[in-house]
């Protein structure tokens, strides 16, 4: 890309039925091993990505934005066959939405995990935090020793180690960069809203019950769904945070895989 280069996997079957999945901010592609997996040997064409300034994916991007990461989620599908379904938690879920809203035809369903699709004032002690967040230091400590694992209800089996990958990424020179403009204004979801009437897209909306990021998580899961233009089902996960789709993957994965393949 003209800005810098994404780190993806791909597995499954070339040519069969596409899928993109993109993770939060401060989070990395390894988030959703469990579910590319199962989506793989469900025969799907699967592309895992980082996002840009994230994990594998080069640093110094020069924009952050949500509009951005829509772009790079359409440059993935383009790049495998120009159609599938994207698969976005938290950030990348607004991502995904502004994806379906710019090119119709690229995008064949939604799955969106724990999506933002507004923003939220939140409490003084959020708001607090995030200020935090934008600073270097103490922000890149508080992400990996206290924000990102308040984030989970139900720890997975590579918690450990996926905690241990998150830290290195973050601790190369540059390599807080990306979150920290991420929850500044840069990353503002506000842009998003307007746009989920216009999206005719197909949407399966995935919502951990206990999902910390949002006042009522019921709520934001019926106001997402009844917003959403085109079709749209939920999946409340119960015992699940802000990950769903890696802290209960046995429950998410069927779902996603019978959407995937209706839509596709």
């Amino acid at each position: 890309m003209r800005d810098g280069t994404l780190g993806y996997d791909r597995t499954g079957t070339p040519g069969g039925p596409l899928v993109v999945l993109s993770p939060g901010l401060g989070d990395l592609r390894s988030t959703y091993a469990g579910l590319a997996a199962r989506l793989a040997d469900a025969g799907f064409d699967v592309v895992t990505t980082d996002l840009r300034g994230h994990g594998g994916s080069s640093l110094g991007w020069p924009d952050y934005s949500v509009d951005a990461v829509a772009g790079d989620l359409l440059a993935l599908l383009h790049a495998h066959g120009g159609r599938g379904v994207l698969v976005g938690n938290s950030y990348s879920g607004s991502a995904a939405v502004r994806a379906a809203a710019r090119e119709p035809a690229a995008v064949a369903g939604l799955v969106l995990s724990g999506a933002f699709v507004r923003d939220h004032p939140g409490s003084l002690p959020q708001r607090v935090l995030f200020a935090l967040f934008a600073r270097t230091v103490p922000g890149r400590r508080l992400w990996t020793m206290a924000a990102w694992p308040s984030f989970f209800r139900t720890r997975p089996p590579d918690y450990a180690a996926r905690r241990a990958e998150l830290r290195a990424s973050l601790g190369r020179p540059g390599g807080y960069e990306a979150l920290r403009r991420m929850t500044t204004a840069e990353g503002s979801h506000a842009g998003t809203t307007p746009l989920l009437a216009a999206v005719r897209a197909p949407a399966l909306v995935v919502m951990g019950a206990q999902d910390p990021d949002f006042p009522d998580p019921a709520a934001e899961t019926r106001f997402t769904a009844d917003a959403l233009g085109g079709d749209a089902r939920v999946l409340p996960v119960d015992g699940a945070g802000h990950y769903p789709h890696t802290e209960a993957v046995d429950a998410v994965a069927p779902a996603v895989v019978e959407f995937a393949r209706a839509v596709a």
